[in-house]
């Protein structure tokens, strides 16, 4: 059965085979790992901070494009009822014509 090693494990595992033989495996003291942890852990943290800065850069993105879409909406408000006006405008031009014709 094999044995399950911690972090705070002192010992290294007891090797089957009497021992004698030499390994080409690197055993990992309990400060190789507290280390290879803490990387990992620092890893991690950059990660976080650049993913945040990333998020905030892109919240500042979203808000840019938010307004400028405001803005675009409201000239197409503006446009269309430029639109309307000038449609009723032809359409009155149209029948002072039509009368014009009739007489």
């Amino acid at each position: 059965m094999k044995q399950n090693r911690t972090l705070f494990d002192d010992a290294p595992p007891v090797k089957k085979g009497g021992g004698k033989g030499i390994s080409n495996k690197k055993e990992d003291t309990p400060l190789d790992r507290l280390k290879n942890l803490d990387d990992k852990i620092v890893g991690a943290i950059e990660k976080v901070k650049t993913l945040k800065e990333e998020k905030a850069a892109l919240g500042l993105r979203i808000k840019e494009l938010e307004a400028k879409l405001s803005d675009k909406d409201h000239e197409i408000e503006k446009l269309q009822t430029e639109k309307t006006t000038i449609k009723s405008q032809v359409e009155s031009l149209l029948n002072e014509l039509d009368t014009l014709e009739v007489v």
